[in-house]
């Protein structure tokens, strides 16, 4: 591993040439940080070749690349100026709270404004005096009409401060270069003192790619050194499956990754980089910071190439809605611990326990289940991809995640595939995907031919060779709302499917202590005691099995003396009313799996052979 060096100059010429149509026009962006210890960024966006006698329409964008809901970035900006080329001032009017209508310019409008940003995650702008994280819908006002002319960003570097983003770099360390405005809000952007870490794999072509590690973080140069190789055995397994790397559009794939306690834990994809933002050190946080690198890079091929029609092209001016992120996002979920444990980095038995609790147990569990497929599920992002609202809602009963419900999808397919068919898996799929949907990008950055989720179902049946498989798989698992028979197909591979605290009450909701009882902390799903007992959010239980609770473990211990199936007598305030009723104690409906060979049964050769199929490595074979 080694320092990285500036690519080529004369990436810029590349990225003009790819829209001629727009060389009339273009824009200009200048980042400045002179206030950032109070979040502060001054931004100067020059747009040239505006049409003679119409207004500038110039917008903050309302969504963001990778997220689905409404996040309302132009309530960040203000301070806002507006001069002609000559540098008169330019009168403006708001047309809507995103808008600022520019009339009465010569052609060039010049706009300057503040923006403030104290969350760095792949979302937002976070600007302190450690770093300018900025994901660029957050950050760039854009002007209608203009979205296909190139765009130029210089950004100011305090001493000591570099610039990592997958714009592409110039002459200049402080100056990239874009496009067209979708390829420019696909690409944040981190200004820090990070440190990197990088290495080479092959294109396509067969010609040398860089992917490189610019971290932020306080860690050591030996932390990283451990978490950079892990990276890279992660990287080769993904590689090795598909069968060779996406394009990097200019020949390098970046992770901008903060790693330190005042950022905000996430992970977005990007179409040559990624954001990875975690509180967790290296130290302690080494493996979940590798599970969100090991996902957000599965992305490289899976979403940024391989993509949904729905999200092609990206509106920033609305929330976007798919049917398909239960395969986008779902399935990459699926696979980004399944290449660690291909990467030799965790166990049999780890694995397990991993697909146990953070696919099978929630998959099943899930009241949301009785409401949406996962087509349905995925549309629900809008509504809950990081969006905010106030009001009280009833998701612990209406919704199951479609990355969990995704993931489940996936290794149902991949497990069924593998029982049922000779050397077909779900990895024979995604490439069958990849050939036709993600290798094929167009001069414009884009992919070349997006899929529908008629198009998916058709894949599989072409890559099982039977149709009617696919079509009964889709009708039932997919578009319909069934999951298939976890334990038996986990049997195959050596792994327990168990219920370990079925006798064991459970409430379903989280509790407190408050004046007279016991508070209910949130809404419980209605399989659980609480729920059928009519106790909600916000009521107070005063008494269990005729015994004063005055605190949680009061309660426990009334309820530790009972089983599942036991009825107990509640009473508990409810709105200003005091109510009693009996309670059928409902044991927790939590699944786990395991190895055989951690709750003591045999493991078969033909076991051992299964998961070597489906669990060993890709790239040393």
């Amino acid at each position: 591993m080694r320092f990285i060096h500036p690519l080529r100059p004369a990436a810029a010429a590349v990225l003009l040439a790819l829209a001629p149509a727009a060389a009339q026009q273009s824009v200009e962006y200048d980042v400045r940080l002179p206030n950032r210890v109070h979040h502060e960024a001054q931004i100067t966006a020059t747009f040239r070749g505006v049409p003679a006698g119409q207004p500038l329409q110039a917008r903050m964008s309302r969504s963001s690349p990778g997220r689905y809901a409404l996040h309302e970035f132009a309530k960040n900006v203000y301070g806002v100026r507006a001069t002609d080329g000559q540098g008169r001032p330019l009168a403006f009017t708001r047309a809507d709270p995103h808008q600022w209508d520019v009339a009465g310019h010569d052609g060039t409008v010049t706009i300057q404004y503040t923006l403030f940003g104290d969350r760095a995650d792949g979302t937002y702008a976070g600007i302190d005096a450690s770093h300018a994280h900025l994901n660029a819908p957050a950050t760039f006002l854009w002007a209608r009409g203009m979205e296909n002319a190139p765009v130029r960003v210089r950004f100011e570097r305090p001493a000591g401060w570099r610039v990592a983003t997958q714009l592409a770099p110039t002459a200049d360390s402080s100056v990239f270069t874009a496009p067209s405005l979708q390829y420019l809000m696909d690409s944040p952007a981190e200004v820090s003192p990070w440190e990197v870490r990088e290495w080479t794999v092959p294109g396509p072509d067969g010609r040398p790619q860089t992917v490189r590690l610019a971290v932020h973080h306080a860690g050591t140069a030996e932390e990283l050194d451990r978490y950079a190789d892990k990276a890279r055995k992660v990287v080769a397994e993904q590689i090795g499956m598909f069968g060779e790397a996406p394009r990097f559009d200019f020949g390098t794939y970046t992770f901008l990754a903060d790693y330190l306690p005042w950022v905000a834990g996430d992970g977005m994809e990007h179409r040559n980089s990624t954001v990875i933002s975690s509180t967790r050190p290296l130290r302690t946080g080494e493996m979940q910071n590798l599970g969100t690198l090991s996902h957000e890079f599965f992305h490289a091929w899976n979403v940024e190439r391989i993509r949904p029609d729905a999200l092609e092209p990206f509106d920033f001016t609305q929330a976007n809605m798919s049917g398909e992120l239960w395969f986008a996002e779902g399935f990459t979920s699926y696979y980004d611990d399944l290449f660690i444990r291909r990467a030799g980095l965790t166990t049999d038995s780890a694995y397990a326990e991993g697909i146990g609790g953070g696919i099978v147990s929630p998959t099943l569990v899930a009241q949301g289940r009785r409401f949406f497929s996962p087509v349905e599920m995925s549309m629900q992002a809008p509504f809950v991809d990081a969006a905010a609202s106030i009001d009280p809602h009833n998701r612990v009963n209406t919704f199951l995640s479609y990355y969990t419900w995704g993931s489940g999808v996936a290794l149902g397919l991949d497990l069924t595939l593998r029982t049922r068919f000779d050397s077909v898996t779900l990895d024979d799929y995604m490439r069958a995907m990849w050939r036709e949907f993600g290798r094929e990008q167009t001069a414009a950055l884009a992919p070349a031919r997006p899929y529908t989720l008629a198009d998916l179902r058709r894949v599989l049946g072409e890559v099982t060779r039977d149709p009617a498989f696919a079509d009964d798989f889709f009708d039932r698992y997919v578009e319909g709302r069934e999951v298939v028979d976890y334990a038996a197909l986990l049997a195959r591979a050596g792994f327990l499917l168990r219920q370990p605290q079925a006798q064991s009450p459970w409430l379903g909701a989280p509790l407190s202590p408050a004046e007279g009882g016991v508070r209910v902390d949130g809404y419980a799903p209605a399989n659980a005691s609480l729920y059928t007992a009519g106790i909600s959010a916000g009521d107070v239980i005063v008494s269990v099995d005729g015994r004063a609770v005055a605190d949680p473990d009061a309660l426990w211990a009334v309820l530790d003396a009972h089983t599942a199936g036991d009825v107990v007598q509640v009473e508990w305030m409810q709105r200003g009313q005091r109510r009693a009723e009996p309670m059928t104690l409902a044991g927790s409906p939590a699944l786990e799996v395991v190895a055989y060979e951690v709750a003591g049964m045999r493991v078969t050769p033909e076991m051992r052979a299964f998961r070597e199929s489906w669990l060993g490595s890709r790239a040393r074979r």
